[in-house]
């Protein structure tokens, strides 16, 4: 009858997990890039980001006259002085399931807030429809923008997952994977699912970053192809 002792402990853990669950806990993962470094294309490869297509934000809008993109020679890494510009620039090549992994920091300036930027997939080619990662000082976890349900464009539905905010402060590395798979899209922040929506009824679609205002820094843009998997 040894069995029946377990059953009050058994009970307390699970008690346990729902008062986890409740409190907003998460579970801690290894990032997909992490997890298997195999299978993955580089979008940096080329860096005189020859692939890549500047377009305007609002859709048609006229282009800024200045270029805020670059990649630094020195790093590598794609640099968005986005002061004054608000603009996407979108990865030339359409694309269905996948997994979008990037790093990211602003550039901090003291006594500033409001940062602002974003990572897109599964974008129209003109930007009118879009799917974005909220990129920001603390102000993050969730995929918010325009989509398209029953055929008529749409505000995505809420989706962020209770828990608590794992932004990290301006200055310092965010890592973000955003996973596409059929009609379910998630968003891994630094260590955690933040935000899942499965509903997404737009099949296919670019990726892509923003320049909103701040000047911010971009790494490790990587992306593996899930449609043959």
């Amino acid at each position: 009858m040894r069995w029946l002792c377990l059953i009050p402990v058994v009970m307390i853990l699970g008690l346990v997990g729902l008062r986890e669950a409740a409190a907003g806990k998460v579970t801690e993962t290894k990032s997909a890039l992490e997890t298997d470094p195999t299978g993955w294309i580089d979008l940096l490869a080329d860096k005189s980001l020859k692939g890549w297509k500047r377009v305007s934000i609002p859709p048609k809008s006229k282009p800024n006259a200045r270029n805020p993109w670059k990649v630094d020679a020195d790093t590598g890494m794609l640099v968005c002085d986005g002061v004054g510009i608000h603009e996407m620039l979108v990865f030339d090549k359409e694309l269905g399931d996948g997994i979008f992994h990037v790093e990211w920091r602003f550039h901090k300036i003291e006594g500033k807030k409001g940062y602002n930027s974003g990572v897109y997939v599964r974008n129209s080619a003109d930007g009118a429809i879009w799917h974005q990662a909220q990129v920001g000082s603390k102000n993050v976890g969730y995929i918010f923008g325009r989509t398209l349900i029953d055929g008529k464009p749409a505000s995505i539905p809420k989706n962020q997952k209770p828990g608590p905010q794992r932004g990290k402060e301006a200055g310092e590395w965010n890592t973000y994977e955003i996973t596409c798979k059929g009609p379910k899209m998630t968003l891994w922040v630094n260590g955690a699912v933040t935000a899942e929506w499965d509903g997404c009824q737009v099949p296919r679609g670019y990726l892509g970053l923003e320049a909103e205002g701040y000047l911010i820094e971009f790494k490790n843009l990587k992306y593996k192809d899930l449609d043959k998997k």
